[in-house]
């Protein structure tokens, strides 16, 4: 049995044991409500999901059998609802509920095949069904979820077949996964595969894969280096519906890398020291000065690190293997961590400041003598610095989550010899005790983030103890302590802080006051209370009776109105503890007061004692005095608060008690009123409810010290009874008590009421109101007090017979012993029904009153509501629970581990409390619900009469509070929702009704419980949609919005509709069939009978969803399908935008046979006759309408006002557009389904030549359906419009004649060949020679669209696609404009993004290799136009343009040439044997050659030559008409043009995402992109550092490491500075992408080069003339190097890192000696003392925030320099200055590193001259 049943109040759970029977029942009941061979009986079996989900979260006691069973039964269900996505997402979460809690006790075998089939077919198809988006989304998560539930029960053999391919196939999958940089969205999907294979395959060798792994880790972070951009400059983005796909939607992959670190780890691997490297890397921008956007994914990364090692350790527990970590392994893990943690503790970022404690909490108990010390030693310091008040509360919270691990720590360190354990116990005893004390300061009413750290510590350290005394003598290892001095002081500062505390928002003295609404102590989390009752629990009784006393000296004397929850807290606490003490003490003096406080004062008779005499009116109304009134309130709620858990003890106060809340209620002050209904309610709960008690006393002492408590596990529960709670189970005599306080303030008050209604016995209306209000408080409070102790109503049997209740079970609850009775009950709802009317007809402008009302009904006619929102609201408090109570299943401090986690036994207790709490509310919720022999109770059909009209009211809170409590009631009696759906409905569709009925039936009808029951009730469907649709009468903006919200949440979630609402009859519909009724609808959905457009497009809608769902239905009638279909494309020359967009939605629906459409094989064939004999069902009716004169051009016309051509529209949508003139509500109702079809454009769209387009692929995508529907007589109709459009003016009208063309070129129909030779050719080569640009975009798009590769994996090849090649590839006229030869590659290039070249057959190939000769020989495009008019006079904006063009044709040769490389080089690495067909041995050569490559290369050496030559004679301002070789001028300008075309293809490249498939290619042209960063042509360096900045994300593997590392190193050694400057930011962000790919050697090639670069004194040949340009270049290149070498010592190698320290410090010292003792040379240069000091500088600033042990020296030697000439002083003062900063937090501590001499040192620097003066 499960902890929390076992510790049920004794009643309940002895009735657990019929749990078992009970659940045998419900599977045998569901077993017999359906029929396999009625796919719709399913419907008739989902009433028992609810209930079957019921036992397993009351974590019942079942049989095996019995959940077999179920799990049988829910499997056969789940794939017997084939089309009903509501039923299978029913039984599918459940299922996965049963299959996860048992999946090591079930013995099931479950076939994968039929999941996957489900899968495909309902979201990988063109038969996309009517249902709405969120069902679809809810489905796919749920069928997924499922498929890994059932993993395990999946044949054997399957498992091991998939882990056996995939051990092959590592090596496959990470090419793969290279093949897609800088993806976000793939790198996390990768990288969590291969996190799990890590996880669950240990056979696989990973060695050889970690560098490779480690680097791809490290890159995925996005964190700036060396101050570049901290995320890709162009990141490739997915399709939404490939994001929809996969259950890893994160952003970041910090899960799936930790998990992999974590679980790569082994004895003797190489894991650990690449983690270290990792770590080394990233710890800097843990730091709270770097923080930015990549924090989140830091904090992701640390926070599973831990729980991914914590889950490991806990396998290792149970499971020995021979990779298990042992000691030195975890000890080297968690040292590591500590650098993250240390850098991140005091973060501005508050997640990754409290992840940062969570973790040093779990892995306390994995190496305590690591963690301790470094808690302890943060939070000294903390204590000193105190630079900001966050790092205190940080501090003491951490302390908090340690708290039990230093209590252990110091038992085992007492228990063995320091030597063993490292470390010494009492260092952390010492902690504990300096935080207790110093955490009495930390209670600060002005400073609540660190009051509540402070009560988080206190709650922690008296958790663990078992009890707190001033002989203390359990623990031996504790220091002396007097709790008693610790505990005055303690009181002392609560007392201080609860006298300043503010309430934290107005005091709310209205209806919804509430006694335990206060300040942040209360309301920002539990942890007041929680610390107060643990502490006051855990009190000897000497010490309980000081701490007592205090308090009721406190109590007696202060009136604190702004902190009543604290102070009745503090009084609850203690009578939890010790209600016999603590009432005596505290409740019987606050008694005493209020009932001597409310003598005296006026009396209204309305609290029970009898009507006074009214007849006799009084002229003014009894008041009292505000401080007495106030005075009054506070006692009687910190009352209410206090009496909470007293139980018997009260009863001694019986008739005290009776009295005060009487004379409350007789109070003229509706203040005073409202906390007598506190005191009421309070008094009933304390008395019959089941609460624990003794709840906080510890009865389980540790193992190893009897001080201590030990925590428990649920996991590791095994029956002991002396750990049962102790309960509080009423007495007779509280029971009659509490019948006693029924009587007076319910049944009395419902005679009072009643006589109210009936009789006029007030002559004022404000005497009838005040009366009216009490009567109604004091109901309200004994219905609120009593919760589900009064009975409930006996459902109405339909048969007549109440035998059947005798065996109404289900599961076990109740929350207290029974008072009252179910008359009581009855007559309530009774009574309660007539003062309804009463009020509605007299009072119906009173809110409170009508609240008060709907509040009882809801009490009274919910049964168990009341229960469920306590515990809804509890369940909320547990999400704030604090790692300070929980200990990790691996406790390695006692060798000590557990299944789960372990709490304290209060804790425990709590959750069983409320587990009972929540078992109260269900206990009777499902009893008839799913029986048909039972009716609602007669009075339950009052109450809901009373809420249905009431929530129509005209005030909204009125209509909220009322629509909720119907909305739980028809919840439980489904069989009321169709009664309530009629007049709701009833209410749209009457003129009459006004604006608030109107929001009222909305509200109602929106919720999930209304529409799910639509779904199969034909009477409620039929009066829902025409309801609805019959609405437009309602002018008022609030109504339209309202019906508009109502209607697309139905969108949203529509299930379909029940087979039976086809089925049923005219008496079902109200005189209408099934087609009548979609006949209305049609009828409704035409532009001509003038409705408004809105409702207008709610019918269409409607008709398109009944006319999906008919497709379903076997029975149905095509002729609904093919009039819809009809009805919708005349739609799509509708005078209504939306309508025209739905059409196009609903046609990309219908159209689904495509009978006109070639196969494969069939375009093989000769196309002779092959469709004679097929025909679509839809063909008539849409050929009818086609056909019509003029009918294309209009629809075209129509569809041409849907594109608004703006710079803002999104590129190349799947959907419908931007469509800026529909609002959020509007779109969800035209785009309302998930199309995987829609996925279009296949493959990323990167090309900014070609613009924003405005092409719809679903516009496209209805044209060539169209034609595939209807054959070749669509194209006929088609041509001349198309025609006509496509030379149109208008870019819509373009852009609609794109998508038409499209739509016609990729259609794959009979006969389209012929018509392409006839005049779709001519067409093409027309608008390829248009002079037009602006549609561009669209045309392009149109290619794309035309070439795109078809079926399911988009290589199959379109019909057409070869001849729209040929016919782009044909060369242009000799006189054309730059503009169309730019087109023409556009195009060019917008075709070649779609080929898959791995499929691409020999025609293609060779097509490729001819347009790249033409490219290779065009990169310096200057076409013969273009100097023709260049010879001429033109305009100085003409020139401009023409030099626009000519950059245009210059990036589209660059794109497309890159597009054309990659695609060779794809097919070239895919297909190795091009022998295969006859005469193709000339191909592969060409192939293998790749003479391209190393034409590009060898022609970039030449060019980058000849334009640094350029620059160097522009810079010396010799203009020289020829060179040294014969180069031209104008050969200059062909240079330049060439190398700008070299960029344009190496950004393309890069952002493309193709990069992978060249990168042979860019390696040898990296030096082109550093060496023309700065260059005299302006438009080519602008290039040249665009695609410098897309360069430094990439990583370049082996082999190409090598050829790229060789270009670096001797562009560092360029006799340019610039280069070498450029070359030198590369380096810092190549040497960290590659840090763990590189050889040692590699790493000391790079480190010698920037080296020598300190030192840099190197001369250009053309600059001897400027010495001062000279030596300030060559001062920017060292200061630069030094900069990249500070950034190599941060992360890269130590080895290296600490020779470089030590050679700079002894150079540097050298140096310093030589000036002391005058030998110093004048031969010694600048840049050599500069250089040395540089070297220094880097060495200082590679730490900026430690104090390693090298650092003082170093700084202090460097800051000796600062007398030296400039620029070596500058770099002193600077690094010193940086130095100082970035220590300023911890300097305090940290200067105790420096000697005297060396303080005095730095101290001179500190000049008004320094950089940080």
């Amino acid at each position: 049995m499960h902890l929390y049943n076992a510790w049920l109040p004794p009643p309940v759970a002895g009735e657990t044991r019929r749990e078992k029977e009970s659940f045998s029942r419900v599977v045998a009941s569901v077993r017999s409500s359906y029929r396999s061979d009625d796919p719709d009986s399913v419907y008739s079996t989902l009433k028992w999901v609810s209930v079957v989900d019921l036992f397993i979260k009351a974590k019942s006691e079942v049989s095996l059998e019995d959940v077999n069973a179920i799990s049988e039964v829910g499997l056969e269900l789940f794939h017997m609802s084939e089309n009903k996505l509501y039923a299978q997402v029913r039984w599918g979460n459940v299922l996965i509920r049963i299959l996860n809690k048992y999946r090591k006790k079930l013995s099931l075998k479950v076939q994968w095949r039929p999941f996957y089939d489900t899968l495909v077919h309902t979201h990988f198809t063109r038969n996309t069904g009517p249902e709405g988006w969120r069902l679809r989304q809810r489905h796919f998560e749920t069928i997924t979820s499922l498929v890994r539930s059932c993993r395990r029960f999946f044949p054997p053999g399957s498992a091991r077949e998939i882990w056996s391919e995939f051990r092959d196939w590592v090596k496959e999958c990470i090419a793969v996964w290279e093949s897609t940089p800088n993806c976000q969205f793939w790198n996390s999907q990768w990288a969590a595969i291969i996190a799990r294979v890590i996880k669950n395959y240990n056979h696989i060798d990973w060695e050889p894969f970690l560098l490779m792994l480690f680097t791809r880790y490290l890159n995925m972070f996005e964190v700036p280096v060396a101050n570049g951009s901290g995320s890709y400059p162009f990141s490739v983005d997915v399709p939404r519906n490939t994001r929809f796909l996969f259950s890893n939607k994160t952003m970041t992959p910090a899960k799936a890398i930790a998990k992999s670190i974590v679980f790569l780890l082994k004895p003797g691997g190489s894991t650990q020291e690449h983690f270290e490297k990792l770590v080394n890397l990233l710890e800097q921008y843990y730091h709270p000065s770097n923080g930015g956007r990549w924090t989140y994914s830091l904090e992701r990364f640390l926070l599973h690190l831990v729980i991914s090692f914590q889950k490991r350790l806990q396998h290792e527990q149970l499971n020995t293997r021979a990779n298990n970590l042992g000691r030195s392994e975890r000890t080297s893990f968690v040292n590591v961590l500590l650098k993250l943690i240390d850098r991140g503790q005091y973060s501005k970022n508050e997640h990754l400041s409290e992840t940062v404690a969570a973790a040093t909490s779990i892995l306390s108990y994995v190496e305590p003598f690591l963690v301790l010390p470094f808690v302890a030693s943060r939070f000294h310091m903390a204590l000193e610095t105190m630079t900001a008040t966050h790092q205190l509360k940080i501090a003491v919270m951490s302390v908090a989550f340690v708290g039990r691990s230093l209590f252990l720590t110091s038992l085992s360190a007492s228990a063995v010899k320091p030597v063993d354990v490292g470390g010494d116990g009492e260092e952390f005893i010492d902690l504990m005790m300096v935080s207790l004390s110093n955490a009495l300061l930390g209670m600060d009413a002005n400073d609540p983030p660190k009051t509540l750290a402070t009560m988080q510590l206190i709650g922690s350290v008296v958790s663990n103890l078992a009890s707190l005394n001033d002989n203390i003598g359990e623990l031996p290892f504790m220091p002396v302590i007097r709790f008693s001095e610790w505990l005055d002081e303690f009181l002392c500062r609560l007392f201080s802080l609860l006298l300043h505390l503010e309430p934290s928002s107005v005091i709310n003295e209205g209806l919804h006051s509430s006694a335990t609404s206060g300040t942040f102590l209360v309301e920002d989390g539990p942890y007041y209370y929680c610390m107060l009752e643990i502490l006051f629990g855990r009190l000897s009784q000497p010490l309980f009776n000081q701490a007592l006393k205090k308090i009721s000296k406190f109590v007696r004397t202060n009136i604190l109105p702004g902190a009543i929850a604290e102070v009745g807290l503090l009084c609850c606490a203690c009578v939890h503890t010790n209600p016999e003490e603590a009432v005596t003490h505290l409740v019987e003096p606050t008694l005493l007061s209020v009932m001597s406080s409310l003598k005296g004062i006026p009396v209204t008779g309305f609290g029970g004692r009898g009507v006074s005499d009214s007849s006799t009116s009084t002229k003014g109304k009894p008041t009292i005095s505000p401080a007495l009134e106030t005075a009054i309130d506070y006692q009687l709620k910190i009352l209410s608060v206090a009496i909470s858990y007293g139980g018997p003890v009260l009863l001694r106060y019986k008739d005290q008690l009776k009295e005060a809340i009487i004379s409350a209620f007789d109070c003229p002050s509706w203040k005073i009123n409202g906390a007598g209904d506190h005191l009421l309610r309070s008094l009933l709960g304390s008395l019959v409810l089941y609460y624990p008690i003794d709840q906080y006393r510890c009865v389980l002492p540790h193992p190893y010290a009897a001080g201590l408590e030990e925590w428990i596990s649920t996991k590791d529960y095994s029956d002991d009874k002396h750990l049962a709670p102790k309960w509080h189970i009423p007495s007779a005599e509280e029971v009659q008590f509490a019948n006693e306080l029924l009587d007076l303030h319910l049944r009395s008050a419902l005679d009072d009421l009643l006589r109210i209604c009936q009789t006029k016995i007030h002559s004022d209306p404000g005497d009838e109101k005040d009366h009216l209000k009490v009567t109604l408080l004091r109901i309200d409070s004994s219905l609120q007090g009593v919760l589900s102790c009064l009975p409930d109503f006996i459902p109405t049997s339909k048969n007549g017979t109440v035998e059947d209740l005798g065996n109404a079970f289900l599961i076990a609850g109740a929350t207290g012993s029974s008072v009252g009775s179910i008359e009581l009950r009855e007559k309530a709802a009774e009574i309660i029904h007539t003062a309804c009317k009463y009020l509605v007809e007299k009072k119906s402008d009173d809110s409170i009153l009508l609240i008060l009302i709907i509040r009882i009904m809801d009490a009274l006619g919910n049964y168990g509501s009341l229960e469920y929102d306590e515990w809804a609201n509890h369940r909320q408090a547990w999400k704030l629970e604090s790692a300070a109570i929980i200990e990790p299943p691996i406790n390695f401090i006692v060798s000590s581990h557990s299944k789960g986690k372990r709490r304290p036994r209060w804790a425990l207790i709590d959750k069983a409390y409320m587990h009972n709490t929540w078992r109260s509310s269900q206990s009777s919720y499902h009893l008839f619900r799913t029986s048909g022999n039972f009716s609602p109770p007669d009075h339950v059909n009052l109450l809901l009469d009373d809420l249905l009209n009431l929530s129509l009211h005209s005030y909204e809170t009125v209509r909220a509070l009322a629509g909720k409590s119907l909305l739980k009631m028809i919840k439980r009696w489904p069989s009321m929702i169709s009664k309530c759906v009629v007049t709701l409905t009833e209410n749209l569709r009457n003129t009459n009704s006004q604006e608030y009925a109107v929001l009222g039936s909305c509200a109602v009808l929106a919720t999930q419980t209304v529409l799910k029951h639509v779904t199969t009730d034909p009477k409620a469907f039929s009066s829902f949609i025409l309801g609805i649709l019959s609405s437009s009468h309602h002018e008022s903006l609030k109504c339209q919005k309202a019906i508009n919200e109502l209607f697309v949440k139905y969108n949203i979630h529509f299930s379909g509709v029940s087979r039976s609402i086809f089925r049923m009859t005219n008496d079902h519909l109200d005189g209408q069939d099934f087609s009548d009724l979609v006949s209305q609808i049609g009828s409704m959905s035409f532009d001509s009978i003038g409705l408004h457009w809105r409702y207008n497009l709610m019918a269409n809608r409607v008709l398109l969803l009944l006319a999906m769902t008919s497709r379903n239905d076997p029975n149905s009638s095509s002729k609904i399908l093919s009039e819809a279909a009809g009805h919708f494309l005349k739609n799509l020359k509708s005078q209504l935008p939306q309508t025209r967009i739905l059409a196009i939605s609903a046609l990309n629906t219908l159209l689904k046979e495509s009978p006109y459409k070639l196969s494969a094989e069939e375009q093989t064939l000769s196309l002779g006759n092959l469709q004679e004999n097929r025909k679509s069902s839809l063909e008539g009716e849409l050929t009818q309408i086609f056909m019509e004169e003029g009918f294309f051009n209009e629809t075209l016309n129509s569809l041409s006002h849907v594109h608004i051509t703006t710079d803002e529209s999104a590129s190349s949508r799947g959907n419908y557009g931007n469509s800026s003139f529909q609002s959020l509500a509007d779109k969800s109702i035209t785009r309302f389904y998930f199309d995987f079809s829609a996925s279009w454009p296949r493959t990323p769209s990167w090309i900014s030549l070609l613009g924003t387009d405005n092409f719809y692929s679903n516009f496209a995508r209805i044209f060539k359906r169209l034609i595939q529907e209807c054959g070749m007589p669509v194209l006929l109709a088609l041509k001349s419009s198309l025609e006509e459009f496509a030379i149109a003016k208008e870019r819509s009208k373009q852009c609609v004649a794109a998508e038409a063309f499209a739509g016609v070129l990729h259609s794959d129909v009979n006969g389209l060949v012929e018509a392409w030779d006839s005049w779709m050719m001519v067409q093409l080569q027309n608008i390829i020679l248009a002079q037009s640009v602006e549609s561009i975009p669209e045309w392009a798009a149109c290619i794309r669209y035309a070439v795109t590769g078809k079926g399911k994996y988009g290589t199959k090849i379109p019909l057409l696609r070869q001849q729209i090649l040929d016919c782009l590839a044909a060369p242009l006229p000799p006189t054309v404009t730059t503009t169309i030869v730019a087109k023409r590659y556009a195009f060019l290039s917008a075709a070649l993004i779609e080929v898959s070249p791995q499929k691409m057959p020999v025609t293609e190939i060779r097509l490729h290799l001819k347009l790249l000769d033409e490219l290779l020989g065009n990169m310096c495009h200057s076409s013969a136009q273009s100097y023709i008019k260049a010879d001429f006079d033109i305009g100085i904006k003409d020139a401009q343009m023409l030099a626009d063009s000519m950059e245009m044709v210059r990036e589209a040769i660059g794109v497309a040439l890159s597009v054309l490389c990659a695609n060779i080089q794809l097919y070239a690495s895919v297909c190795r044997d091009y022998s295969d067909e006859g005469g193709n041995t000339d191909l592969e050569s060409l192939l293998k050659q790749r003479s391209w490559i190393k034409l590009l290369k060898e022609r970039a050496s030449e060019v980058v030559i000849n334009i640094q030559r350029t620059n160097q004679s522009d810079s010396s301002e010799t203009k020289r008409i020829t060179s040294q070789n014969g180069h031209l001028n104008g050969d200059s300008q062909d240079d330049a043009k060439w190398m700008e075309t070299l960029f344009h293809f190496i950004i393309s490249s890069l952002k493309s995402g193709r990069s992978s498939f060249l990168v042979d290619v860019l390696v040898g042209l990296l030096y082109p992109v550093i060496s023309l960063q700065e260059t005299s042509n302006k438009d080519l360096s602008t290039l040249a550092k665009a695609a410098f900045e897309l360069l430094k994300w990439r990583v370049f593997w082996e082999p190409h490491l090598q050829e790229a590392l060789s270009v670096i190193l001797s562009s560092a050694n360029d006799s340019n500075w610039r280069t070498r400057s450029a070359t030198l930011t590369f380096l810092r962000t190549f040497m960290y992408r590659h840090t763990f790919i590189l050889s040692s050697a590699e790493k000391q090639q790079i480190w010698r080069t920037v080296e020598k670069l300190l030192v840099d004194s190197q001369v250009e040949a053309s600059s001897f003339l400027f010495v001062k340009s000279y030596s300030i270049n060559a001062r920017v290149v060292r200061e630069h190097a030094a900069a990249v070498l500070a950034g190599l010592m941060k992360g890269g190698d130590e080895d290296l890192a600490k020779d470089f320290r030590n050679k700079a410090y002894k150079e540097a010292s050298n140096l310093q000696r030589k000036r002391k003792q005058r030998k110093f040379s004048s031969s010694q240069s600048i840049a050599s003392t500069h250089g040395a000091v540089l070297a220094l500088a880097a060495c200082v600033l590679s730490a900026p925030y430690d104090m390693p042990s090298w650092l003082p020296e170093h700084v202090t030697l460097l800051a000796r320099f600062v007398g030296e000439v400039s620029p070596v002083k500058s770099t002193v003062t600077k690094a010193v200055a940086e130095f100082r900063r970035t220590h300023a937090d911890t300097w305090n501590i940290q200067k105790d590193s420096f000697t005297e001499e060396q303080l005095e040192v730095l101290a001179d620097t500190s000049s008004s001259s320094s950089y940080f003066a």
